[in-house]
């Protein structure tokens, strides 16, 4: 099955329902090209990302984040790489793995993050700050 590189980018609102709206958008248009496993785990990924920005980051102007993705076709016997990637207006700290107790109501977000990926990373430029991971797909058989 060839798969050729695919790209997306949207605004959602700075606000809670923003991260529903990327999660439904991402379903729509990869849920016939990836396993619903990995599906599943590149929603929760990019869900952690957009609920990190509404909690801790400034909006970019008019009140909204940055979603983007990227599916990768891999070369040979490389599997495709599915990169999602959040801009928001940046925060006072840089977004870090935090160890709360077992007890804690939040903080595990990045930690999610960094378990379900491949890799992530953190690039700051002129608009904001970018929150980014990459999953690998296997392709459907």
């Amino acid at each position: 099955m060839a798969l050729a590189e695919r790209a997306w980018c949207v605004v959602v609102p700075h606000h809670p329902r923003g991260a529903r709206m990327a999660r439904q958008r991402l379903v729509t248009e990869l849920r016939d090209s990836l396993p619903a496993t990995l599906l599943a785990d590149a929603v929760a990924v990019l869900a952690e990302l957009v609920g990190n920005a509404v909690l801790h980051a400034d909006p970019l102007p008019g009140g909204v984040i940055r979603v983007a993705w990227r599916l990768r076709p891999g070369g040979g016997d490389e599997t495709p790489v599915l990169q999602v990637r959040v801009t928001d207006g940046g925060a006072v700290e840089p977004p870090r793995i935090r160890t709360e107790p077992v007890d804690a109501v939040d903080g595990r977000g990045l930690g999610i993050v960094a378990a379900l990926s491949d890799r992530w990373g953190v690039e700051r430029d002129g608009l904001g700050q970018s929150v980014w991971a990459e999953v690998s797909a296997p392709l459907q058989g």
